[in-house]
């Protein structure tokens, strides 16, 4: 399916005879202002809280950046937690730009499970709210591992066989600042393309025609890989998703992103607008 649905074909996915799909909330903020308690307070009928930091991510560590993919086995307890099945769907959502929910449908997709972003999130529903905690049956998803055609090493981004996609914001990748991370600056010879600009005025992702002309633009080619990052692993999947959604298959994350290059000394930093 596509990386992206709207609440019409959520509505069309929940008919009668369809699969079993599973909403999952992933609202979360790096300051620790949405989690839990805002779930609790309103969210899709049925949907089902998802911590980004404790089931979406491994422990911080310099070595692996601050938001490292979990391990196969503990992605797959978390999932069944929430109640995911083999044979469901998976659409989730957040409040903010869609990068919390794409970390998690990115890392479903990237194991084989059908999944998908509310393009939207929360303000693009059109049906009622409900309170309250919901508490699943447990569902029955194995463990997987992380494919290695869909993730790349520090060395795999350093060797310059692929095309290198910074998803953070320009003052970031330029350096002038760095509010998390060790050194300010980018990868040497990554391209930006901000992960805030694939949304319209309306926060919705942008068609993907339009899309694909702002890839192609920063010189991503369908014969040529393409691998993203962003500050920890998160916002890169919004890039990620939304080159697939512009029809764009050679893709893979650099999990680790910039809190992990940027605490290694042995890695070069550049700075400035150009590559």
């Amino acid at each position: 399916m596509a990386p992206l649905i709207d609440p019409a074909g959520l509505h069309a996915l929940q008919g009668p005879t369809a699969r079993p799909v599973h909403l999952l909330d992933v609202r979360w903020a790096l300051d620790g202002s949405k989690g839990h308690g805002t779930y609790l307070e309103a969210h899709l009928p049925g949907a089902v809280y998802v911590d980004l930091t404790t089931e979406l991510a491994a422990p911080a560590r310099p070595e692996a950046g601050r938001h490292p993919l979990p391990a196969p086995e503990d992605f797959a307890a978390s999932l069944r937690r929430a109640g995911v099945r083999t044979d469901s769907v998976v659409i989730a959502y957040d409040d903010t730009d869609g990068a919390p929910a794409g970390r998690l449908v990115w890392m479903l997709r990237a194991l084989g499970h059908d999944a998908a972003v509310l393009d939207g999130g929360l303000a693009a529903w059109d049906g009622p709210l409900e309170t309250g905690d919901v508490r699943p049956e447990p569902g029955d998803v194995p463990a997987r591992p992380w494919p290695a055609d869909r993730i790349a090493s520090a060395d795999e981004v350093a060797a310059g066989d692929a095309l290198i996609v910074d998803a953070r914001a320009a003052e970031r990748y330029r350096g002038e600042v760095e509010p998390v991370d060790p050194r300010a600056g980018h990868v040497p010879g990554a391209v930006n393309l901000p992960f805030s600009q694939n949304l319209g005025p309306d926060g919705r992702f942008l068609a993907p025609e339009a899309l694909r002309r702002r890839f192609e633009a920063a010189g991503v080619r369908a014969d040529r890989e393409t691998i993203v990052y962003c500050g920890s692993g998160v916002t890169a999947t919004h890039d990620l998703l939304a080159l697939e959604q512009a029809g764009f298959t050679r893709l893979r994350l650099f999990p680790g992103s910039w809190s992990q290059w940027s605490a290694d000394p042995a890695r070069p930093v550049a700075t400035g607008p150009l590559p």
